[in-house]
């Protein structure tokens, strides 16, 4: 499978082609931040960061950009089998 690159990340996210967790979202709440704040991340920012998970080999990336307030922000994410982006936690950086 070939590395994902910012340029598809942005394209889940125009698409809507992404899911939230749970977890992601009682972040987003705590830090008082909306899913057009975690979009903006995506659309505004780079990969800083890629993380294999050890058992699973899954890649996790980190994302770093800007809030709509301006803030920097970094989004947690991976790419689903089926091509979704899946959102595992969002916080202020």
């Amino acid at each position: 499978m070939a590395q994902v690159t910012i340029a598809q990340l942005r394209h889940l996210v125009r698409s809507l082609a992404y899911a939230v967790s749970a977890h992601a979202a009682d972040e987003l709440e705590d830090d008082k931040l909306s899913l057009l704040d975690l979009e903006n991340v995506v659309l505004t920012g780079k990969i800083i960061e890629r993380q294999r998970d050890r058992l699973t080999r899954e890649v996790k990336l980190i994302v770093q950009g800007h809030t709509l307030e301006g803030e920097v922000a970094e989004v947690v994410a991976k790419v689903g089998s089926g091509g979704r982006l899946f959102i595992i936690t969002v916080y202020l950086a």
